[in-house]
């Protein structure tokens, strides 16, 4: 039997290792700014470029060769040069082909729209987390300066003293402040922060709390600002200041001494118009050693002061038109039925704006007046006149009927009749509808108080409701022609009806609420 031939295997062969490539270098990117010449150059190009036959004199190109690039291959995107592919010497040391720069091109083609989108995410991101970074500053600095103002309004008898702060987006560096200070008399602060957002508050507060120390000092208002600016010098950042006017009321006078550091000037509303008060001062900040100028002015009785920011002023229309001084004066010195001071600035400001403006800067008004009708009804009831009756109704139609009933009656057992108890039931009826209606907003949770006195010579009604808006306005002589053309109110005609019916009408704020006093001369009293 043949066996089969096997044949033995070879020993097995150990292959050659194969060679190390070398390693590839990626270099740091060279930028290529927008002005330099190379970059108008690739833009042009086309596709790759050796750098060796480029010839311009450009900084870039002289970075790229001393980095050892050879070949630049533009990423061209929308017609902009968004970078370039920068390539050293090939491996082989070959030059590159034609095949290869087809390669690049084609390469270039599709990363470049991949990098622009991956730059315009970039773009969004940065500019989300930017937004996010602004928005949290401004809550910072709202909550910073809303926390600063006062949250309560100074109680001065004889005085009606109202604060109004409205924020812009971009909140600024606006404050008003309330002093108490020696001899019972009032410091009067407003002021406004260049610059916005947590710096200006930040300034804001310093500044707050610097007057307050100077004023435990001094009593003069040009050294408190004096000092103030002492220190403010040395603390706030350069370029930044404040505006600021610092008056001292004395309430039993109604004298007003004050300085000013280059703020709006207040204007006061008297008997024979609107007058500015001026007093000269730089801002507060700015230079060491600056004196500020002190005056004086007396408050009359019926006058207003209004103390306002530059966010009113400087308002823009929908044109572009600015509010302006000129407009914000006609105001203080117009008497309106149907709001007071403040309230007929701010409807007649957000009517110039528009409905869709946005705010550019923050409002701040403070608003003084000497309220002689509470002075005259503190002096009335100095003389102890006798309550002949007090009662309560809710605020429900109908009720003013009740209320002229029961005067009448007490009216009528005190001898008065005819034409001047007619008069007094006209009166009290259209005292009482005010108050249930415009006071109380027929809410009959809301009592209309009632309070009838006697005096030596005459009858005091008193009606009190629980409205605790701006000031009562003064009776506007009512004018049909001027309401027919829309320039006065269609309304506005009972604050008239009654200063005619009675002989002597008071209303003022009391307790956050509102008060009218009517008073009729019995029989034979003058």
């Amino acid at each position: 039997m043949v066996k089969p031939f096997r044949r033995s295997a070879k020993p097995t062969e150990t292959p050659e290792a194969a060679p190390t490539p070398a390693p590839i270098t990626i270099a740091e990117p060279i930028p290529i700014p927008d002005h330099d010449p190379l970059t108008g150059y690739l833009l042009g190009a086309g596709g790759p470029v050796d750098i060796d036959k480029i010839e311009l004199d450009s900084p870039a190109l002289r970075e790229l060769r001393a980095a050892g690039v050879h070949l630049l291959v533009p990423l061209i995107s929308q017609g902009e040069l968004i970078g370039t592919l920068n390539l050293g010497k090939r491996l082989s040391d070959q030059p590159y082909s034609g095949d290869d720069r087809k390669l690049l091109r084609g390469l270039a083609a599709q990363v470049a729209p991949a990098i622009r989108l991956a730059q315009l995410v970039q773009q969004q991101e940065a500019e989300a987390q930017e937004r996010e970074r602004i928005e949290q500053e401004l809550r910072v600095a709202a909550l910073i300066q809303q926390t600063l103002l006062p949250k309560d309004l100074p109680d001065l008898p004889g005085w009606e003293i109202e604060a109004y702060y409205r924020p812009a987006r971009a909140v600024g560096g606006d404050f008003y402040d309330f002093i108490p200070m020696s001899d019972g008399r009032l410091g009067l602060v407003i002021g406004d922060v260049t610059d916005k957002g947590v710096p200006a508050a930040l300034v804001m507060a310093t500044t707050r709390s610097t007057l307050r120390a100077a004023a435990q000092r001094f009593d003069d208002p040009g050294a408190i600002l004096a000092e103030a600016n002492e220190v403010l010098v040395k603390e706030i950042p350069p370029a930044m200041f404040v505006t600021c006017l610092f008056g001292v009321l004395a309430p039993s006078t109604g004298v007003l001494t004050f300085a000013n550091a280059g703020h709006n000037l207040p204007y006061v509303r008297t008997t024979d118009g609107v007058i500015e008060l001026r007093a000269t001062g730089m801002p507060l900040g700015l230079m060491p050693s600056m004196p500020y100028d002190v005056e004086t002015a007396e408050l009359g009785p019926e006058a207003a002061m209004l103390l306002t920011s530059d966010g009113i002023v400087e308002a823009h229309a929908p044109d572009g038109s600015m509010y302006g001084f000129d407009r914000l004066r006609g105001l203080v010195g117009t008497k309106r039925p149907e709001g007071g001071m403040m309230a007929a600035i701010l409807t007649d400001l957000d009517r110039f704006c528009g409905p869709n403006h946005e705010q550019e800067d923050d409002v701040t008004m403070v608003a003084v007046k000497r309220v002689s009708s509470a002075a005259s009804s503190a002096a009335a009831f100095s003389a102890q006149p006798d309550e002949l009756e007090h009662f309560s109704l809710p605020s429900e139609e109908g009720n003013e009927r009740v209320v002229m009933e029961r005067v009448a009656t007490i009216a009528a057992g005190l001898g008065m009749n005819g034409d001047r108890l007619e008069r007094l039931k006209t009166a009290v009826s259209e005292a009482s509808m005010n108050a249930i209606e415009h006071g109380n907003g027929f809410d009959a949770s809301l009592p209309v108080d009632v309070t009838v006195f006697r005096g030596d010579d005459r009858l005091i009604v008193r009606i009190v409701d629980h409205g605790s808006g701006p000031d009562i306005p003064e009776a506007e002589l009512p004018d049909i022609d001027a309401k027919l053309a829309g320039l006065q109110s269609p309304r506005g005609w009972g604050l008239f009806l009654i200063e005619e019916m009675v002989d002597t009408l008071r209303h003022h704020h009391e307790d956050g609420k509102h008060v009218m006093e009517l008073e009729m001369a019995l029989e034979g009293a003058t």
